[in-house]
Order: C-alpha cells, then sequence, then structure tokens
C-alpha cells in the first residue's frame, strides 16, 4: 500500500513537471484563495492580540465607577453614554472607607486637560492633563514608577505640592542628563516638586499614559477647583478570579452609598476594564465571517478551476491512459493516480496560500506594533480546505479517466 501511494504521487510530481506552466497556474489560484482567508483572519488575530495587549496595560483586572459611561461607535451603530449626577467627593471616600475586598482602591478626578508645565525657561504645550488622585492610582491604573517614589499616604492626606510626573513630560522639560526628583515645576498656578517619574508605556489606542502628570487629590481639590467636580474610582482587584465578585460587591456597595432604592437603576457607570476591549471582540467576529465567506468563495473558484484543468489534462492523456490499461492498471489504479494528482497540487497551492497569507497578516502586526502570529489554526484550516477542494475537484475527471475504454484510448489521438 506504501510503495503503491509512493508511486502515484512521483507519477503526479511527473506529471506536473511535465505541464509545468498549467501546474504553476492551477496552484496560484488555489493559493489566492488561502492566502486571502489566511491572511485576513491573521491580520484580526493580529488586531485581538493588539488590543489585548493594550487595554491590559490600561490597567487589567479593574473596575471603575464614574459618573457617565464612554461613547461608543461600531460600525453603523452608536452606544450613546448615560449620564449621571456627579460623584462627590463625600461619596467616593464613603465608598473606598466602606469597600472590603482583596483589592486596591482609588479615587482620582481630571484637574485639567489643558495644563503647561514650566521649568526654568522650557515648558510644555498647553495639553497635558493633570489628575488628582490617592496614593494608589498609579498601581489601579496600571503604571510603574520608574525613577523616584510614588506619594505617600500622608503627602495625600495634607495635600503636599508633589508631583509624579510621565516620562514624556521629563523628556520636554529636562535636557540632557538631568535628573528631575527634588526639581521644583510650575503648574498653573502652583509650584510642584518631582517626587517620581512613572515608566514609559508609549501611546496605546489614543491614549498615552506617558504625557500626564498625578498629584495629591486634595491639593487638586484647593488648586483646581470647580463647581460640581466628580470623582472617580478605581478598582483592582489581587486576584484575577474574583473580578466578578468584586463587581457585584462594588455595585451593591456604591448603591448603599448614592442611597439608591430597591428596584431601581444604578446612578452611576460601572464597568471592568475589559468591557470595550469585549465589545470589539464581538465585532470582529463578523469581520472573521465575512473574511470566512470571501475565501471560500475564492476556493469554490479555484475548485472549478481545478477540476476544468483537470478534465482538460485527461483529454490531453487519453493515450497515455489507455497505454497503463494494456500494461495491467485497473480502474481503480486510474483513478487513485489523478486523483493523487489533484491533491498534491492542491496541497502545493495550499502551502504557497497559508506562507503568503501569515506574510500578508504580518505586515498589519508590523504597521500597528503587534506581536507576530502564527496561526496555527487557520493554517490547519487551509490544509483541510486544500485537501476537500482537491477531493472534490478531482472526483469527476479521475471517475472519467478511469472509466474510459482502453481499446478506444489506445486509438487516440
Amino acid at each position: 500500500m506504501a510503495d503503491l501511494f509512493r508511486e502515484n504521487i512521483n507519477i503526479s510530481l511527473d506529471s506536473i513537471r511535465s505541464h509545468l506552466l498549467r501546474s504553476i497556474l492551477t496552484v496560484l489560484l488555489i493559493s489566492f484563495g488561502i492566502m486571502a482567508l489566511v491572511g485576513i483572519l491573521t491580520s484580526i488575530d493580529s488586531i485581538k492580540y493588539y488590543l489585548s495587549e493594550n487595554f491590559a496595560s490600561m490597567g487589567a483586572n479593574t473596575i471603575t465607577i464614574r459618573n457617565r459611561g464612554m461613547m461608543v461607535h461600531m460600525g453603523g451603530r452608536s452606544l450613546r453614554p448615560r449620564n449621571f449626577r456627579a460623584i462627590s467627593w463625600r461619596e467616593a471616600n464613603a465608598f473606598k472607607q466602606q469597600f472590603d475586598f482583596p483589592a486596591y482602591t482609588s479615587i482620582f478626578t481630571y484637574a485639567t486637560n489643558t495644563a503647561t508645565l514650566k521649568y526654568g525657561s522650557n515648558k510644555t504645550n498647553p495639553n497635558i492633563p493633570v489628575i488628582g488622585s490617592d496614593e494608589n492610582y498609579v498601581v489601579t491604573s496600571g503604571n510603574e514608577i520608574g525613577q523616584g517614589r510614588n506619594m505617600s499616604s500622608n503627602e495625600v492626606i495634607y495635600g503636599v505640592p508633589v508631583a509624579v510626573l510621565g516620562a514624556g513630560v521629563v523628556s520636554k522639560l529636562f535636557e540632557g542628563s538631568i535628573d528631575p526628583i527634588g526639581r521644583i515645576i510650575s503648574i498653573g498656578p502652583g509650584k510642584y516638586q518631582i517626587i517620581g517619574v512613572m515608566k514609559s508605556k508609549g501611546s496605546s489606542m489614543g491614549f498615552n499614559p506617558d504625557n500626564q502628570v498625578i498629584l495629591p487629590i486634595t491639593n487638586v481639590r484647593q488648586a483646581f477647583p470647580r463647581p460640581n467636580m466628580s470623582f472617580s474610582i478605581n478598582i483592582m482587584v489581587k486576584d484575577p478570579a474574583l473580578l466578578d465578585a468584586a463587581l457585584g460587591e462594588a455595585t451593591g456597595a456604591f448603591r448603599i452609598v448614592r442611597e439608591g432604592k430597591l428596584g431601581e437603576e444604578n446612578s452611576f457607570d460601572i464597568s471592568k476594564s475589559d468591557n470595550l476591549s469585549q465589545m470589539l471582540f464581538e465585532n470582529l467576529k463578523y469581520l472573521r465571517l465575512a473574511a470566512t465567506i470571501i475565501g471560500i468563495i475564492t476556493l469554490i473558484g479555484a475548485a472549478i478551476g481545478l477540476m476544468n484543468i483537470m478534465l482538460v489534462s485527461v483529454t490531453e492523456r487519453t493515450q497515455e491512459i489507455g497505454i497503463r490499461m494494456a500494461l495491467g492498471a485497473t480502474r481503480k489504479t486510474i483513478r487513485n493516480q489523478f486523483l493523487a494528482e489533484a491533491i498534491v497540487i492542491g496541497q502545493l497551492g495550499g502551502i504557497v496560500g497559508i506562507v503568503l497569507g501569515i506574510l500578508i497578516g504580518n505586515v498589519l502586526s508590523l504597521f500597528i506594533g503587534s506581536s507576530f502570529i502564527i496561526p496555527w489554526l487557520w493554517m490547519a484550516l487551509g490544509v483541510t480546505l486544500c485537501f476537500l477542494v482537491a477531493i472534490i475537484s478531482g472526483y469527476i475527471p479521475a471517475t472519467k479517466a478511469a472509466s474510459l475504454d482502453p481499446v478506444e484510448s489506445l486509438r487516440y489521438e
């Protein structure tokens, strides 16, 4: 059986070499279908990996309570945010004191998004976000201190004028090898001592944590007062498995703080850090479906082309078939030889298509800064589809070849 299989493969390769141009065109026809399928699906995996990586860097395992939702556009649909009354300092502080869960809890608010920072003669553009927070915000926002230290709880309580800067702000204010720790800078009307610099994370999803400043929240309440100031709360669970439990616990606790009545909807927005990514992933499935349909349609065209070329091959090799039958080849052997040829052509097309698809799909990874993706699942799917296409396309020509009359085949010219 193994010898017969090897012989069929060798005969198939000889036939492909003897009709090289036709075989190349057939292989390319199949490879385009696989390339479209694997390429688009690999691109989708690259996007999904990029989104997961970037949302995780913005604070994994985190729950945020705020007074308004996020505006999200998904294709033609727009998910409009609900706006609720502002979350007061008293409510935020009461929740933090009452929330008893193995998690880090921080309160923060945006003082301004248009601050100008100055150090000596250097200053930034008026586009620096200033965040007022407590000592836990650096952890719950997914940041790390790269130089110096984080603010202490006493500095937060007493509103000490200290600042933790993003790496991008430091590069704008300090030239060369100047150590920013301990330097005094101007932020708005006040002066602040730099006590820490956060590690650089780069821009992700249009948000750049390197371009922000963190001040003690009590200082912000005094230096950047505004009517009806609203505060937000971050909760970062210590055990990712408890994220859903923490969400339920936090919802109930804050409803009590906000004096929500039984049966009423929440008067605040509460969401997990992965909510937006899950919404995006949900929409990616439609793109994957479209890619699959496009690839299958292309493969149907390839199957028709392969069948047509195999029928032409049967016609051209009619005399050869007659000689093989005269030498003792059975109809089953002839049929298996043509099926093997179709399968070899199909698998060659699949290999070329998979390689091109991976390369094309990872071009997107290169542009968006994602990792190189090897789509093992889609590769297996491509090989399987090529095998099915070859069997379906090669069966009719192989059956036709096997059913030829030996005598008439020998006389065929």
